[in-house]
């Protein structure tokens, strides 16, 4: 089994899509375990602030069936076009690891922004914080003890999941 961690952001009716996220996830893989919910601004473009968090999962399924299967969920919660980078989402889902694989086809694994945003990279060190980044040799825990957090605005948010 691969130990596999998918990032989940929302910023359209936030508070519903990322149940809507976490139980098709819990639906598709026996195991779910989710980090805390956070906060922030978008990034690379002007809009409503953004729900994240880290969802671990185990799986047997390839990187190729998980990534179709993320854009799937996207697809069904009214995404149309993929190639827009920063703008307005009300559900963004994207395969951060998956166990130490590195790739750059049908899906990119490690996922270039985990170094690089706040809201990837707290969640993940919350989830696996002795884990080695696969490219770069050190742990999520030291990426985020190192990361500027001035660049940008992160806060844990109580979120109640419902029942």
């Amino acid at each position: 089994m691969a130990v596999v961690y998918i990032s989940i952001g929302s910023n359209i009716d936030r508070d519903t899509q990322i149940v809507v996220a976490v139980n098709a996830l819990k639906h598709e893989f026996e195991q779910v375990e989710l980090s805390s919910v956070y906060e922030c601004e978008p990034v690379g473009f002007n809009g409503d602030n953004f729900y994240n968090l880290v969802a671990k999962v185990d799986t047997n399924k390839p990187p190729a069936y998980i990534g179709e299967l993320l854009k799937q969920l996207e697809k069904q919660q009214g995404r149309v076009d993929f190639s827009k980078k920063f703008s307005a989402r009300k559900m963004d889902l994207d395969i951060l690891l998956y166990d130490d694989l590195i790739m750059d086809n049908p899906v990119q694994i490690p996922r270039d922004e985990i170094p690089k945003n706040a809201y990837v990279l707290e969640p993940l060190a919350e989830l696996a914080p002795n884990t080695l980044h696969p490219v770069l040799q050190i742990t999520y825990q030291q990426m985020w003890q190192g990361f500027d957090k001035s660049k940008q605005y992160l806060k844990k948010v109580p979120f109640t999941w419902p029942t």
